[in-house]
């Protein structure tokens, strides 16, 4: 399962979702590897506790722009992280400077390629994007079989919503009959403010696709980013850690009712 976690708003949580979705994964056995491709490397960092500068996505990226033999093997790529099962292919600024001439020499298809080579060693694919539709999250959807969308209870989240939901349809159409839409996930959520309430109950009326379970506001997720520890390890008992639990199993279940 490759699932990628993209809204063009910043500040949703992408980076969080992906993260302890991916560690929770692991802490169950399977082997998951997380795909960081925001250049702001939060992804990276949060599981690495550091930014890789060789091996990274953008040089594999960059090797695609000249001969073959400038590859690495496609494990070389993938760094492991403290956490037992769970590894990362680290991202890097430079992904910024690649993003041209990537697009001008038709490279959309190189991520999926590259997937398609590590699926043997890994179970699971958690792929953390940029708040923007650019290259690497096109790549992302192209290669996926699932979004997750964050929401954070904000009326401009909400707005963005139809054109995401309209940009996974389109290459759902154009490039990826697979790719499915897993839902929107309600993140950092106040249950005692009138606003998220009143936003989500619209949206159900809507019929769009909420997750049931909430992610709630929590200082504990800042203490996760700073100790760079994921919550399944930091705190397991804490509520914010069962929430996402319940995420995840919410998750494996109609994964396994599709089937």
């Amino acid at each position: 399962m490759r699932r990628v976690i993209f809204n063009e708003k910043g500040g949703v949580g992408k980076s969080s979702i992906t993260c302890n979705l991916a560690a929770i994964s692991a802490s169950r056995g399977k082997r998951t590897l997380v795909v960081d491709l925001d250049s702001q490397c939060n992804s990276t960092h949060y599981l690495l506790g550091k930014t890789p500068e060789e091996n990274t996505v953008a040089d594999y990226f960059d090797g695609t722009l000249e001969f073959s033999s400038k590859l690495n093997e496609p494990m070389d790529y993938v760094h492991e992280s403290p956490f037992e099962n769970l590894s990362v292919l680290p991202s890097s600024s430079n992904l910024l400077t690649l993003e041209h001439k990537l697009e001008s020499r038709q490279k959309i298809y190189k991520l999926r390629d590259l997937l398609n080579k590590l699926d043997k060693e890994f179970d699971e694919v958690y792929i953390d994007t940029a708040p923007a539709l650019n290259f690497y999250t096109r790549s992302a959807l192209i290669c996926a079989d699932n979004c997750l969308i964050p929401f954070d209870c904000d009326a401009f989240s909400r707005q963005a919503l139809y054109s995401i939901l309209n940009v996974i349809y389109e290459i759902r159409e154009d490039h990826n009959d697979d790719l499915d839409i897993g839902g929107i996930v309600v993140n950092q959520f106040q249950p005692m403010a009138s606003l998220p309430t009143r936003l989500i109950a619209e949206m159900k009326k809507e019929k769009l696709p909420i997750i049931p379970t909430y992610l709630n506001q929590s200082v504990k997720m800042k203490e996760s980013h700073n100790e760079c520890v994921p919550l399944i390890y930091l705190a397991p008992s804490h509520k914010l850690t069962g929430q996402y639990i319940d995420l995840f199993n919410h998750l494996s279940r109609k994964r396994r009712k599709k089937r």
